[in-house]
């Protein structure tokens, strides 16, 4: 498939790169290729999550996470009929299981409701129960909203999409360089050259270094966190109805473990939150001698780990020992025991990090001459990908002047 042209190359084939490369060509009559690196589509954070569809409960009133959120949610559901995808929408409880975490809980119900979500409903210990009959807490939340899909099938419906609008998607095909080419670009790909005259970086774990080949410098550095799961035995999946949560730590980006019932059966439990010491490590002892150089000699990375080791040490202590991750487990249902859980599988968040230490929450678009690249794009990036597809699209045809 040696030399490719295009107008516009999307690099990433997860949710976020094909649902943009699909609000593209919705948008303008040009011709277009999603370059991918893996021979397959979601095969890597779209990919290896458990499948939430989230309602836009955490997010701070009026951000782009919010905005993106509710619109995409409501998208998504509606593609998912249209497309004869299974998706459900199940709702969850979040639980406080202390005294002080009543503020926080209190301060996620405002939240909602000023992003939209109707039906939020406070609970006592009792109700709790009526909604999950195992779990326990102080006070609880349920929110109507959240549900849950397969984020891979989406994807594939999504790359449908793209070549029914007449769209390329190439896959196996990892970007090795980026060149100036008059008025467009070159990029090296592992299939022969792709000729374009405009980029859109969507490549996740590796988005910094494709910026940073096409000479952009994207202000941040993109640190891996593992994150992994273990499943509930078949036995005891009567544990968890649908989805049970804790109240997150406001400090802290990550939501705490948590039990998520899986739209093709099944129950998830976990993810933690540890540094991975490779950008694609799926295991305790995946390493990459160039990531984790990467990574310690950013000066951002230190002090980061200056506010977060405490939490850090405790996530890794749960990495290694089982019994741990189960006493986070027991606080939302105390019922669990390590004999009703074997192991999951595991996936990898790309977690921008500015140089002052601090780990983005929000998304980061940074704009080039002839490049849009997408910098972060955490969690709900898959519940709002048609809505964030869209902000990108949007945003790159403004900037390349094609509407």
């Amino acid at each position: 498939m040696a030399g490719t042209r295009v107008d516009v190359a999307v690099v990433g084939g997860g949710i976020v790169g094909v649902a943009t490369a699909m609000a593209v060509l919705a948008r303008a009559r040009v011709s277009l290729a999603v370059v991918e690196k893996e021979p397959r589509l979601a095969a890597h954070q779209t990919g290896n999550n458990s499948g939430v569809i989230h309602s836009g409960l955490y997010y701070k009133p009026g951000s782009l996470k919010a905005r993106n959120c509710t619109a995409g949610r409501e998208a998504l559901l509606r593609f998912c009929s249209e497309h004869g995808i299974p998706a459900e929408r199940c709702g969850k409880v979040v639980v406080a299981t202390r005294a002080e975490q009543l503020p926080v809980l209190e301060e996620l119900r405002r939240r909602g409701e000023a992003n939209g979500l109707v039906g939020l409903r406070r609970l006592g210990p009792e109700e709790i129960r009526e909604i999950e009959p195992h779990a326990a807490g102080v006070a609880g939340l349920f929110v109507p909203q959240t549900g849950i899909v397969d984020y891979v099938r989406v994807t594939e419906a999504y790359a449908e999409e793209v070549r029914r609008g007449g769209g390329e998607v190439m896959l196996g095909a990892p970007v090795r360089k980026v060149a100036r080419d008059g008025d467009g670009m070159v990029l090296e790909t592992g299939k022969g050259e792709v000729r374009c005259r405009f980029l859109v970086n969507c490549a996740g774990l590796h988005s910094d270094r494709v910026a940073r080949l096409a000479g952009v410098e994207p202000g941040v550095l993109i640190v891996p966190f593992r994150g992994e799961y273990y499943r509930l035995v078949p036995g005891r999946n009567d544990l968890v109805r649908n989805l049970v949560y804790p109240v997150p730590d406001p400090e802290f980006p990550f939501l705490g473990v948590h039990f998520t019932r899986m739209v093709g059966g099944g129950v998830e439990a976990g993810p933690n939150a540890v540094l991975a010491l490779k950008r694609e490590g799926y295991t305790r002892w995946s390493f990459s001698l160039r990531d984790t150089a990467t990574t310690f000699a950013y000066p951002g990375f230190w002090r980061m780990a200056r506010s977060y080791w405490r939490m850090g040490f405790g996530e890794y202590w749960r990495s290694f020992d089982k019994r741990a991750f189960v006493r986070g487990l027991q606080a939302l249902i105390p019922e669990i025991e390590p004999a009703d859980l074997t192991p999951g599988g595991a996936g990898v968040r790309a977690q921008a990090l500015d140089p002052s230490g601090r780990l983005l929450d929000d998304f980061r678009i940074v704009e080039g001459e002839r490049q849009v690249h997408v910098l972060n794009a955490p969690s709900p990036a898959a519940t709002a990908s048609i809505s964030i597809g869209a902000t990108v699209a949007a945003t790159a045809l403004r900037s390349f002047g094609l509407v």
